[in-house]
């Protein structure tokens, strides 16, 4: 007897520690990542590494990451969302597609991240700051001899017809974030103004802002707009030729978004993986792999090799106005219908 109960004790305790394993196995975070790739990647690896849960997470553009989020509502199948410019995150607290959530670690962050809390009912964190700016290849604009962009009004110059490069609004919240700062700076009618000369001097709208910097580096165009800490990375990598300014007007900025999606599957391992990237751990797995953005935890020592944003001229970005969801899309189809449908 005393065997048999031997071994059915050996029998229950097998079968815990495979029910243990099968619990620890169903740890699982489904997440979207609308930062630079490598970041992504890094983040995911780490906090796997560190915790155990499996991360299943994809990169999209942050437009294509609202528009999923948004078509899943009614059942979501993202737990988490993270990096990549603040207003569409603005637009789906807007549209009541985010939960709320309040870490406990708000002092360890800057006043621009918070501000992004009590703005969208703690349903959206900032997670970063970039700001706008031109990069360009100095070895092909000496061979072109063309002078470097210093400001907006250089870019609409004719003689840079089919040498400039940027993103998409529709897709890019990168684009967005550049077309919403000019209306900001300029007001709207002398803004779309511009952006129809622009449009002459434009090669491509690519999909994502990301595509700029590398695009530059290997010469495939002179000149690139898009968040300069890209532009910096690839020098950074040995890319000399690349430089890089921020507009003598002033530009706009961002704040790189973090959110809980509403109705997720997996809350708490969301939760979890949302506070390691909100932590020094999260925060610093950027810079390494050349994401440069300022972080917005304050309690550690950024990355010598960020960029600082203390000499550019910042323009009073709107975050609230122009993170509507009814005005990103009047922007954007005025844009498309004015601007994009012109020939190049």
């Amino acid at each position: 007897m005393r065997g048999g109960s031997s071994m059915g004790r050996l029998v229950v305790a097998m079968l815990g520690a495979a029910l243990a394993w099968g619990a620890q196995a169903q740890q699982v975070v489904n997440v979207i990542c609308s930062t630079d790739q490598p970041w992504c990647e890094a983040a995911a690896r780490e906090f796997q590494a560190a915790t155990g849960i499996r991360v299943q997470q994809t990169r999209k553009a942050t437009g294509e990451a609202l528009a999923q989020i948004r078509s899943e509502a009614a059942n979501p199948k993202t737990d988490l969302w993270w990096g990549g410019t603040g207003d569409p995150f603005l637009q789906a607290a807007e549209l009541g597609l985010l939960e709320a959530y309040r870490p406990n670690y708000l002092n360890d962050l800057h006043g621009w991240a918070v501000r992004q809390y009590a703005m969208s009912g703690n349903m959206v964190g900032g997670f970063y700051s970039s700001a706008i700016g031109f990069g360009w290849n100095e070895e092909l604009l000496k061979k072109r001899k063309l002078p470097a962009p210093r400001c907006w009004a250089d870019l609409i110059d004719p003689k840079y017809k089919g040498e400039i490069e940027t993103s998409h609004p529709a897709s890019s919240g990168t684009a967005y974030t550049i077309l919403a700062g000019l209306v900001q700076q300029m007001g709207e009618d002398q803004a779309f103004d511009y952006l129809k000369k622009l449009h002459r001097n434009v090669t491509q709208y690519t999909r994502s802002g990301q595509a700029q910097p590398k695009n530059v580096a290997k010469g495939e165009v002179a000149i690139g707009v898009t968040f300069i800490f890209g532009f910096e990375n690839e020098r950074q990598q040995g890319s000399t030729q690349v430089k890089w300014a921020s507009p003598c007007e002033g530009t706009s900025y961002e704040i790189g978004g973090i959110a809980l999606v509403k109705g997720a599957r997996n809350k708490d391992a969301a939760k979890r993986y949302y506070d390691w990237l909100m932590s020094p751990a999260g925060q610093g797995a950027g810079a390494p792999v050349g994401s440069l953005q300022v972080p917005a935890n304050r309690s550690f020592k950024a990355d010598p090799r960020i960029p600082s944003l203390d000499s550019v001229r910042l323009i009073k970005y709107d975050f609230e106005k122009y993170g509507k969801a009814a005005e990103r899309k009047r922007l954007i189809e005025r844009w498309e219908r004015e601007v994009n449908s012109l020939p190049r």
